[in-house]
């Protein structure tokens, strides 16, 4: 296989993988943006976590949430608890690198706030321990998983919601993760301010 060949069994396999999820992720996707607008009607925040490629993910949806998606709009409360770097290191310094988002939430999270954790094996122990936190604090959970969902597609709660990738390739499951995460966003603007197309 040449190196244009290779490039594009990459496409292929993106394209493959998004047509799978396509077939059944739709449905929690809507389930999930109607979870956040509840959340942000009853002035709740989101918060969102996860590492590597995954703590990108949930700075993007931040982002997308606290300036603005496709059109203009007011800002929307969100907090990538994946930023603080000097809260970060010093948690992991004194007490351990899998506290790192746990006690962020203990601080910030309150009854009520949804807390979005990313993770693509789902094996995350950071993030299982968020969601143990989040769950403390009566947050509802909407996790964004692949493989075989991990620890934390059994930590969720009958409130919370799991969106698998049908994949075991972490770059295909993140190329997923981040057109889910659009597909919020394009939904709260539609249902919150009847923006888009």
């Amino acid at each position: 296989m040449d190196l244009v060949q290779r490039v594009q069994q990459n496409f292929s396999d993106s394209i493959e993988t998004k047509i799978r999820s396509s077939e059944y992720l739709p449905k929690l996707i809507t389930d999930a943006a109607d979870k956040i607008v509840v959340a942000l009607l009853a002035d709740h925040k989101i918060l969102s976590c996860g590492n590597g490629g995954s703590a990108c993910d949930s700075q993007h949806f931040s982002s997308e949430m606290l300036n603005r998606f496709e059109t203009e709009r007011p800002s929307l409360p969100a907090i990538a608890l994946t930023t603080d770097t000097p809260t970060i290191t010093s948690i992991a310094n004194d007490y351990s690198f899998n506290e790192i988002f746990a006690k962020q939430i203990r601080a910030l999270g309150q009854a009520g706030d949804i807390l979005l954790a990313i993770s693509t094996s789902g094996k995350s122990e950071n993030v299982i321990r968020a969601i143990h936190a989040a769950h403390e604090k009566n947050m509802i959970v909407i996790t964004l998983t692949g493989k075989d969902g991990g620890k934390m597609a059994q930590e969720l709660s009958a409130n919370d919601l799991e969106l698998r990738v049908p994949s075991d390739v972490t770059a295909r499951i993140q190329e997923v993760h981040l057109l889910i995460i659009h597909c919020i966003c394009d939904l709260i603007d539609y249902k919150l301010f009847g923006q888009g197309n």
